[in-house]
C-alpha cells in the first residue's frame, strides 16, 4: 500500500516526500508549468502556512476524541523537496527515498504533585510510528476530488476561451472577405475608367489629325491659281462652310470631350482616394491578420494545455480508482486503531478516577494528620474529662475506618495502572504486528513504477555486463528482479541516485539472491520498429506485440539497426556503451557500437556497424542496391551482442526476409559456442518480398553456402543459382508464422505462395497464422488529438463534426449533410486494387457521394495516371485526391468517413480496416487475408449477427465492386437508424493486441516446454 500511495503522489505532480524525526510534510507544487502565461485563470499556489492549516484540519478531522491523543504537525525547516515529476536517471537526478510517517503521540502527565504517593511506571509518552499503512491518515478522498473539480473548472475555462477565439477569428475572417470584396470592385471600377481615358485620348488625336489634313488641303488651294477662279471661288465658298462646319464640330466634340475628361479626372481622383483609403484598412487589416496568428498560437497552446490537463484528469481518476482500494485497506486498519483507542479511553478514564480518590485520599491523609495533632493534645488532658477519652476513641475509630479505606483505594489504584500498561503493551504489539503485516506486503506485491523505469533498469545492468563490470551470473541475477518488478532493486535504484558507479553496483550486488523468473524472457530482431523506425505494417507489429507481451509479464528486449533517418525524437535515454562488439564479415572481424534506450517502455539495442560502406547510413531503411549484405551483416551482429552480453533468451524472434538470416546463423553457428537457450520464431509479413540473391553473397556472413544450397534448405524454388531466405528461415525456424489464418492458407497455394508454397506444405505442422492487432491507445477517437471534436462509441455526435471540418479544410460541398463520405488510404500499388479504386472514385460520384483518397505510389506510371485524375478533380465538390501521406490528415480522413474502401488484390493481414472500424466508419473490403478474417458482411445469414461489421465482395471487378457499393449506399441513404447502430457496433470491437500476444504466448511456451522436455529425455 506503500508503494502505491507513492505512485499515487507521482502522478499527481507532488513535488517533495520527506520527513525527518516524527513530523508530516506535503509540499504541492504550484501549478505554474501546467498552463501558458497568457491564460488568465486562478491558480493554486499553496504557501507553506496553507498547507500546514490544510493538514491540520484533515488530521484533526480524524484524531481521538480524547485530548491526550494529539497528532503533531509542526513543519521540520530542515526538510528537503526532490522532484518526483519523472523516473530520474542515474547520478542526475533525485528521488527521496524517506517514507511519509506520521506521529501520534500521547502524553499523561499529573498537573499536581502528589505529596507522598510514588506510583510505580509513571505514566509514560507513547509515540506510535505508523509507516507504510497509515500514510493516508494526513490526506483525504476529499483533497483528491477538489483537485480533479479545479482540473475540471481550467478545462471548462479554457474550453471557453477557444471559442471565443474561434469565434473572433470568424469575425476577423469575415471582415477580410467583405473588405477584399469592396477592393475587387474598386479595381474594376479603376479599369473601366483607364479605359474611357485611353477611348477619349483616342478620339483627341483623330480630331488633330483631321485639322492638320485640312491645313494641308488649304495650303494647296492658296498655290493654285489660273482661269478657273469662279469654280476656285466657288470652291473656296465650299471650303469655308466646309472649315467653318468642321471647325463648329471639332470645338464642340473638343468641348465635349474636355467636360468628360474633366469628370473622368474627378472621378479618378476619388477612386485613388478610395483605394488609399482601402490600402489603409489594409494595413490596418494585415495587423488584424499579425493578432489572428496570434490567436492561433494562442488557441494551439491553450490545446496542449487542455490536453495536458485532460490527460491529469484522467490519471487522476485512474488514482481515485487505486484510492478505492487504498480506503478499504486504510478503513480497516483505521478500525483496529480505534478498537486500541477505546481500550486505551477506557484504561484512561481508570487511571483518571483512580487520581481522583488519590486526591480524596490525600485529602483524608491531612485530615488524619490534624487528627493525630489533636490526639497529642488530648492526651494530654486524657485524663481531664471522660468525654475526651470516649472522643478519643471515636477518632481512633475514624482513623482506622479511614486507614482501611486508603489502603483499598492503593490497591485499586495499582490494579488500575497495571491494567492500563497491559493495553498499552496489547496495543504497541498490535500495532507492530499491523506494520509488519504491512511492510511484508509491501515486499511481496510488484513495485508499481512506470515501464521505462524497469527498461532503464535492464539497460543499465547490460551496460555493466557488455562493460565486464558484472559477471553473467550477477546480471540473470539482477535481470530476473527486474523482472519481477522487486521493490528492493526499486528502492537500490533511487538510493543510488547521489552515489558513483562503483557504489551503486555494490548496492546492486548486495540485492542478489536466486528467484525465479516469471515469465519468458523474449527478443526480437527487426528491421522496424514504431514509431522510431517505421515503413509499413512490420513495424507497428514490433511494438505493439512487444508491448502486449511485457503487459502479461514477460522481458521483452528489441535489437534495431542504428539508421541515421531514424525518429531519434522518440528515443528515451539514449546512450552508447563503453564497449565495441566484433562481428564477422566478408572474411574479417568489423567493431560495432552498440547503443542503449526504451522505446514505448520497450528496451532497445541499436547496432551501428563501423564499416566502410556505412550500412545504415544511406538516408533509407531499405532500396538500396546491397540490401542483402546490409541486413546480413546485422542479423550476425546482433546474434554476436547476445553472445557477448551472456544473454539466455528463451525466444529469438525474427521478422521478414531482412532478418531471416537470424534462423540459419543460429544453429549453424552460435549454438555451438553457448548461445542454445532460445527457439527461434519467425514471422513473415508479406510473402511477395523474399530478398533472393546470388548464392556467393550468402558466404559474407559465415554461412557454408555450398551446404545451404540444397532443395531441403535455402535454395530458392524458382532459380537453382539463387538463395532465398524466407525459405531458410522457414526450414531453420522452430516456430513459423504469418499475420492472418486465411492468409496462412492462401501463401499453401501455387498462386499465393510466391514460389514457397511446397516448402510451407512440408512444414506445415509448425506454420500458423495469427491476426494482428493496432495499439488502441494510439488510435482512439476519445483522446486523439489530431481530430477537432473527440468522441467514442457512446457518443458518436463529434464524428458529424468530423465531417464537415474536413469538408471544409479540403473544400468539399457541405450542402447535403447526409451525404455519405468514402474514405480510402493506401499505397497505389498493384497489390492495392488501384483499379478497383478508380472505379470507385467515379461510381461514388454516380450514388452521390464524396471520395476521400491519401496516398501515393512508388510505380511511376500508377503515380501520374492518379495526377491526372487528381488534376481533373482539383475544383470538383465532392472529390479530393491527396497523393502523398500525411498523418494529422489520415486521422481526421478516418474520423470524418462514413464508409471506408479497401478492395485489395492480397492482403496478408491489412490494419486500414480495423483503425477504420475503430473510427466508425464502416468497411468495404475484398473477401482476401486477413480482410476476410476482420470483416463479416452485414447481409451474411450465415454469420452470427453479433460479428457482422461491414460489406465484402469476392470478385476483383467492377461489377463485383459496383454490387457491395450499391447495398452500403442503399443501407445509409435509406436506414439511418440500423447504420448508426452498426457504426456504434463497429467502435465497440476489440481489436487490440491481446488476443493475439495470448496465442504468440502459447505458441512460446509450447515450443519452450518441447525443447526442455527434449533435453530431460537427452539427459
Amino acid at each position: 500500500m506503500a508503494v502505491r500511495l507513492s505512485t499515487w503522489f507521482l502522478n499527481q505532480g507532488i513535488s517533495g516526500l520527506n520527513c525527518k524525526h516524527t513530523n508530516a510534510r506535503i509540499t504541492f507544487p504550484s501549478s505554474h508549468r501546467l498552463l501558458p502565461a497568457y491564460c488568465k485563470m486562478r491558480q493554486r499556489n499553496l504557501s507553506s502556512q496553507h498547507k500546514r492549516q490544510q493538514l491540520k484540519k484533515a488530521s484533526h478531522e480524524q484524531s481521538l476524541t480524547n485530548g491526550d491523543l494529539q497528532p503533531n504537525n509542526d513543519e521540520d525547516p530542515d526538510c528537503e523537496t526532490t522532484s518526483l515529476g519523472s523516473v530520474p536517471n542515474l547520478n542526475q537526478e533525485s528521488i527521496s527515498s524517506d517514507a511519509v510517517r506520521t506521529s501520534i503521540a500521547v502524553e499523561h502527565k499529573n498537573a499536581k504533585d502528589l505529596s507522598g504517593l510514588i506510583v510505580s511506571d509513571e505514566t509514560k509518552s507513547l509515540a506510535i510510528n505508523v509507516d507504510g499503512a497509515e500514510k493516508l491518515s494526513g490526506i483525504q478522498l476529499e483533497d483528491l476530488i477538489g483537485m480533479i473539480r479545479n482540473a475540471e473548472k481550467n478545462i471548462l475555462l479554457l474550453n471557453q476561451a477557444r471559442v471565443r477565439a474561434l469565434k473572433d477569428l470568424e469575425m476577423i475572417l469575415t471582415e477580410k472577405e467583405a473588405l477584399q470584396g469592396e477592393i475587387n470592385i474598386l479595381g474594376m471600377k479603376l479599369v473601366e475608367t483607364d479605359a474611357r481615358i485611353k477611348v477619349a485620348t483616342q478620339e483627341k488625336i483623330h480630331v488633330e489629325l483631321l485639322e492638320d489634313q485640312l491645313e494641308k488641303l488649304q495650303n494647296e488651294l492658296t498655290y493654285k491659281g489660273g482661269t478657273q477662279s469662279s469654280e476656285v471661288d466657288v470652291y473656296e465658298n465650299q471650303s469655308i462652310l466646309l472649315n467653318e462646319g468642321v471647325s463648329l464640330r471639332h470645338k464642340n466634340g473638343i468641348s465635349s470631350l474636355s467636360t468628360e475628361l474633366n469628370s473622368l479626372k474627378s472621378e479618378n481622383m476619388s477612386l485613388k482616394n478610395d483605394i488609399e483609403a482601402l490600402k489603409e484598412e489594409l494595413r490596418i487589416f494585415k495587423t488584424t491578420d499579425e493578432r489572428v496568428v496570434m490567436l492561433e498560437k494562442d488557441r494551439s497552446s491553450l490545446e496542449s494545455a487542455m490536453k495536458g490537463l485532460e490527460s491529469k484528469v484522467s490519471e487522476s481518476q485512474e488514482d481515485v480508482s487505486q484510492l478505492s482500494t487504498l480506503k478499504v485497506e486504510y478503513k480497516d486498519l483505521w478500525e483496529k486503531v480505534e478498537h486500541l483507542q477505546l481500550l486505551l479511553d477506557k484504561a484512561t478514564k481508570q487511571a483518571d478516577q483512580a487520581i481522583i480518590e488519590l486526591r480524596q485520599n490525600q485529602e483524608l491523609r491531612k485530615k488524619v494528620d490534624k487528627l493525630e495533632e489533636s490526639l497529642d493534645e488530648a492526651s494530654v488532658y486524657k485524663l481531664s474529662s471522660e468525654k475526651m477519652q470516649q472522643y478519643n476513641d471515636l477518632m481512633q475509630q475514624k482513623i482506622k475506618l479511614l486507614e482501611d479505606r486508603l489502603q483499598q483505594s492503593d490497591e485499586e489504584i495499582h490494579s488500575y495502572v497495571q491494567l492500563y500498561q497491559e493495553s498499552i503493551k496489547e496495543f504497541q504489539e498490535t500495532l507492530n504486528s499491523l506494520k509488519e503485516e504491512s511492510e511484508k506486503k509491501a515486499l511481496d506485491e510488484p513495485v508499481d513504477m512506470p515501464q521505462e523505469f524497469w527498461s532503464r533498469l535492464l539497460l543499465i545492468i547490460d551496460g555493466w555486463l557488455l562493460e565486464k563490470k558484472i559477471s553473467i551470473d550477477d546480471a540473470t541475477l539482477l535481470r530476473d528482479m527486474v523482472w519481477k518488478k522487486d521493490g528492493r532493486i526499486c528502492d537500490a535504484y533511487k538510493v543510488c541516485m547521489e552515489k558513483n558507479e562503483n557504489e551503486a553496483l555494490f548496492t546492486f550486488l548486495r540485492l542478489i539472491s536466486s528467484p525465479t523468473s516469471p515469465g519468458l524472457h523474449i527478443i526480437h530482431i527487426a528491421a522496424e520498429m514504431a514509431p522510431v523506425a517505421k515503413v509499413g505494417g512490420l513495424g507497428d507489429v514490433v511494438t505493439g506485440l512487444g508491448k502486449a507481451l511485457q503487459k502479461r509479464g514477460h522481458l521483452v528486449e528489441v535489437i534495431l539497426p542504428k539508421y541515421d533517418c531514424m525518429q531519434y525524437d522518440h528515443i528515451r535515454d539514449l546512450r552508447v556503451l563503453d564497449v565495441m562488439v566484433e562481428s564477422y564479415f566478408d572474411d574479417r572481424l568489423f567493431k560495432n557500437k552498440v547503443w542503449v534506450g526504451s522505446v514505448e517502455g520497450l528496451p532497445v539495442y541499436f547496432i551501428e556497424p563501423l564499416h566502410p560502406d556505412k550500412f545504415f547510413w544511406r538516408g533509407q531503411f531499405y532500396g538500396e542496391h546491397d540490401d542483402f549484405k546490409r541486413f546480413s551483416f546485422f542479423s550476425r551482429a546482433a546474434l554476436e551482442l547476445l553472445l557477448q552480453a551472456g544473454k539466455k533468451p528463451d525466444i529469438i524472434h525474427c521478422h521478414d526476409w531482412q532478418t531471416a538470416f537470424v534462423a540459419p546463423l543460429y544453429w549453424d553457428l552460435y549454438a555451438p559456442k553457448g548461445l542454445d537457450s532460445a527457439r527461434i520464431c519467425f514471422t513473415c509479413h508479406n510473402f511477395e518480398y523474399q530478398g533472393t540473391a546470388s548464392v556467393s553473397e550468402l558466404a559474407s556472413c559465415g554461412l557454408d553456402a555450398y551446404q545451404l544450397n540444397r532443395p531441403d534448405r535455402m535454395q530458392d524454388n524458382s532459380a537453382h543459382d539463387r538463395i532465398n531466405p524466407v525459405k531458410g528461415a522457414i526450414v531453420f525456424s522452430n516456430i513459423v508464422t504469418t499475420v492472418s489464418p486465411t492468409y496462412a492458407q492462401e501463401v499453401r497455394t501455387a498462386e499465393g505462395g510466391r514460389g514457397l508454397h511446397l516448402t510451407l506444405n512440408s512444414h506445415s505442422r509448425k506454420f500458423i497464422g495469427v491476426l494482428n492487432g493496432i495499439d488502441t491507445g494510439a488510435w482512439n477517437p476519445s483522446t486523439d488529438a489530431f481530430l477537432k471534436v473527440q468522441y467514442s462509441a457512446n457518443d458518436i455526435q463529434g464524428k458529424t463534426e468530423n465531417k464537415e471540418a474536413i469538408r471544409r479544410n479540403l473544400g468539399l460541398s457541405s450542402a447535403a449533410v447526409r451525404k455519405p463520405l468514402v474514405g480510402c488510404i493506401t499505397r497505389l500499388v498493384p497489390q492495392k486494387g488501384v483499379h478497383l479504386i478508380r472505379h470507385a472514385i467515379y461510381r461514388t460520384l454516380e450514388l452521390g457521394g464524396q471520395f476521400i483518397l491519401l496516398g501515393s505510389s512508388p510505380v511511376p506510371h500508377i503515380q501520374r495516371e492518379f495526377e491526372g485524375i487528381a488534376n481533373h478533380f482539383e475544383n470538383h465538390d465532392h472529390i479530393r485526391l491527396i497523393l502523398k501521406y500525411d498523418e494529422s490528415l489520415s486521422h481526421s480522413i478516418y474520423a470524418a468517413s462514413d464508409i471506408f474502401i479497401i478492395p485489395s488484390i492480397f492482403e496478408p493481414c491489412g490494419l486500414t480496416q480495423m483503425i477504420a472500424m475503430r473510427y466508425g466508419a464502416v468497411p468495404i473490403v475484398r473477401k482476401t487475408g486477413g480482410l476476410h478474417d476482420s470483416v463479416f458482411d452485414v447481409d451474411d445469414d450465415a454469420i452470427p449477427l453479433p460479428f457482422r461489421n461491414g460489406f465484402t465482395f469476392l470478385n476483383a471487378d467492377e461489377q463485383g465492386l459496383n454490387g457491395v457499393m450499391e447495398r452500403a449506399f442503399n443501407l445509409y441513404m435509406k436506414n439511418p437508424g440500423r447504420w448508426q447502430e452498426l457504426v456504434q457496433k463497429v467502435m465497440s470491437m476489440d481489436f487490440s493486441w491481446d488476443a493475439s500476444a495470448a496465442q504468440y504466448e502459447e505458441l512460446y511456451s509450447n515450443s519452450v516446454a518441447r525443447a526442455r522436455a527434449t533435453k530431460e529425455q537427452r539427459k
